[in-house]
């Protein structure tokens, strides 16, 4: 799940949903574990729990509600990375939901950390994905909706929310960009883009509507957790509109 589900399980549950996750893929895919608490000792334990289980690395956001220093939030990721000394670490930055953002100085202290690999940046500005790459890290695109944008701008690839129900045209988009096809890139951009707003224009999560579409696939995956609101009778509607442009342009472009 992502960072932003994740804030809403208690740290056990994480760590059930983790140690799952791994039995599944068995290896076959690159797995990143986020394990950012609002608090320092439980972040450690989590860090310590995915080093344990062998994941490809594990990330983390700033502590949010209080907006912290950057000595103090380089701090918080040094104790979180000290606890899994033998996994490489991603910076997350979502300045919009955190609260905070990251800063070039912030990152010159983070980098003194060797584990310290990347960032995945999903702060709006495109300029920032270049500032990260031009420091030699590994930059993942975030928001979604920009994912040629963040390409063009160096990232390296991407981590996105609304992958799972559209994986084909995200990897398809990225064919095309590697291949140098910008306007067939483009097209598909656009059409994801679309595709994302009708999502969101439900009355329920973001999540549950996607949780609703991965049902109709034959992937029961249940709804969201609370605060974040289910989904009510009105968006089926959305749901099924979501589905079957998602269906459409899987047959058109891939």
């Amino acid at each position: 799940g992502s960072s932003g589900e994740c804030i809403y399980l208690e740290k056990e549950e994480r760590m059930a949903i983790l140690e799952a996750v791994m039995a599944e893929v068995k290896g076959e895919c690159t797995i990143i574990a986020h394990v950012a608490c609002n608090n320092t000792h439980e972040s450690c334990q989590l860090a310590a729990h995915a080093e344990g289980l062998g994941v490809d690395a594990i990330a983390s956001i700033p502590p949010i509600y209080f907006h912290l220093p950057d000595h103090a939030i380089a701090a918080y990721w040094n104790a979180i990375s000290a606890a899994a000394p033998h996994t490489d670490f991603i910076i997350y930055n979502i300045p919009q939901l955190a609260g905070v953002a990251l800063t070039p100085a912030l990152l010159a202290e983070m980098q003194k950390n060797p584990r310290v690999i990347g960032v995945k940046n999903s702060s709006m500005p495109t300029q920032d994905i270049q500032m990260w790459h031009d420091e030699d890290l590994l930059v993942f695109n975030g928001p979604d909706e920009q994912f040629i944008s963040g390409l063009a701008m160096g990232a390296c690839a991407g981590i996105g929310g609304t992958y799972a129900v559209m994986p084909e045209l995200f990897l398809k988009v990225y064919e095309h960009f590697q291949k140098g096809e910008m306007e067939a890139a483009r097209q598909i951009q656009n059409q994801i883009d679309h595709i994302i707003y009708k999502m969101c224009s439900a009355h329920g999560n973001l999540y549950a509507v996607q949780k609703a579409i991965l049902a109709k696939d034959g992937v029961p995956c249940g709804s969201v957790r609370k605060p974040m609101p289910a989904l009510i009778d009105s968006d089926a509607a959305v749901v099924d509109e979501a589905h079957a442009m998602i269906a459409a342009a899987v047959a058109k472009f891939c």
